[in-house]
C-alpha cells in the first residue's frame, strides 16, 4: 500500500519557512524562487487538508497546527540528514546505534570502556542520549537504553547487566578509619534526591535505626554526591561501580565494610522487535562481556 507521505521537497520548504517565519528567507536558503516555496507549501496544505500558515499584512504566521507539525517535520528531517551524512561518511558500511543512558553510569562506567568497543566494531557509531525513566520506543529514535531499575517494562526485552552494590563513602580527611554503621548517624548524610529512602534502607539492612537518616543536603546525580563527598561535605551512599576511580585514587574511602545490594539493577533494554539488529547484537554481546565480572560478584537477585 502506498504510504501517505508528502514529497520531501514540500517538507523541506515548509520546515525552512516555518523556521524563518518567511517564504522569502526560505527561498533564499533553498536557492529557489519565492513562488516555488509558495507552491510547495500550498501543495503540502492540500495534501494534509489543513492550513499550516496564516497570511497577514506583515507576512506569514504559523497556525497552531503548523506549529505542531513543524516540530515533528524538523525532527524527522534532522534524522534523515544525520543518517544521510553517516551513509556518506561510511560508504554504506557499518551502522549506528542510538542508546539511552543513565548520565552518571555513562560518564563513569560506560564511556571509559567504549574505546574497546570501537576497536572491535569500527563500523558502528554509538550515539548516547540521557534517559533515566521508562519510555515508549515507538515515540523515540532510540534503539536501546541502559536503565537502572527493578526490571524492564511492557513491550521490551531486558538483559541483566549487573546488580547495584551501594557503599558508604567519605573523604579520608573527614573519616580516616572504619566505623560501625550506627556511628554514621553523627555525620552529615548526603542524600540522593532520586533515592530518598536509600540511607534508611542501608541502615535497616544492618539492623540499625538512625533518627535523621533522611536529613542532609539533597543532590540530583550520583556524580554530584561523589564530588561533595570528595570535598568533605558529608558521607555519600553511592553504587560502587560509579566511584571505582575515586576509591582506587584514595580521594574517597569506604567507611563501613558493608555493601548493600539495592532493589535496582542495570539492564540493557530494547523493543521486542528491535531495529538495527546487527549493531544492537554486537553492542549487546560486548556489553555482556564487560559487565560479566560485576554479575559474577553478585549472582543472587537484588533485595
Amino acid at each position: 500500500m502506498r504510504r501517505k507521505i508528502p514529497s520531501l521537497g514540500a517538507l523541506a520548504a515548509f520546515e525552512s519557512a516555518a523556521r524563518h517565519q518567511s517564504f522569502t528567507a526560505a527561498a533564499d536558503e533553498l536557492a529557489v524562487t519565492q513562488s516555488a516555496v509558495c507552491r510547495q507549501i500550498a501543495t503540502l496544505e492540500d495534501f494534509v487538508g489543513v492550513k499550516l500558515f496564516r497570511r497577514t499584512r506583515r507576512g506569514v504566521v504559523l497556525t497552531e497546527a503548523g506549529v505542531n507539525y513543524s516540530r515533528s517535520v524538523r525532527d524527522r528531517l534532522d534524522d534523515v540528514e544525520r543518517d544521510t551524512l553517516e551513509v556518506m561518511a561510511k560508504g554504506g558500511l557499518g551502522g549506528s546505534l542510538e542508546l539511552g543512558v543513565v548520565p552518571t553510569f555513562a560518564t563513569q562506567w560506560l564511556v571509559p570502556r567504549l574505546p574497546d568497543f570501537q576497536r572491535q566494531h569500527p563500523g558502528i557509531t554509538l550515539h548516547l542520549v540521557p534517559r533515566t525513566r521508562p519510555f515508549l520506543f515507538d515515540d523515540s529514535t532510540l534503539h536501546a537504553t541502559i536503565y537502572a531499575g527493578p526490571a524492564g517494562w511492557p513491550g521490551t526485552e531486558a538483559q541483566l547487566l549487573m546488580h547495584e552494590a551501594m557503599v558508604a563513602v567519605a573523604s579520608p580527611q573527614l573519616i580516616p578509619g572504619d566505623l560501625a554503621p550506627a556511628d554514621l548517624a553523627g555525620y552529615t548524610l548526603l542524600q540522593a534526591s532520586t533515592r530518598p529512602h536509600a540511607w534508611r534502607q542501608w541502615f535497616a539492612a544492618q539492623g540499625v535505626t538512625a533518627p535523621h537518616d533522611m536529613a542532609g543536603p539533597r543532590m540530583e546525580l550520583f556524580s554530584m554526591l561523589a564530588k561533595a563527598a570528595v570535598h568533605g561535605l558529608g558521607v555519600a551512599l553511592i553504587p560502587r561501580l560509579l566511584i571505582e576511580d575515586d576509591l582506587a585514587a584514595g580521594t574517597l574511602r569506604q567507611v563501613v565494610p558493608f555493601e548493600w545490594i539495592s532493589d535496582r539493577s542495570y539492564y540493557l533494554i530494547y523493543p521486542q522487535a528491535p531495529t538495527q539488529r546487527l549493531a544492537l547484537a554486537a553492542f549487546s554481546q560486548w556489553l555482556q562481556a564487560q559487565s560479566a565480572p560485576y554479575r559474577a560478584a553478585w549472582p543472587a537477585t537484588a533485595g
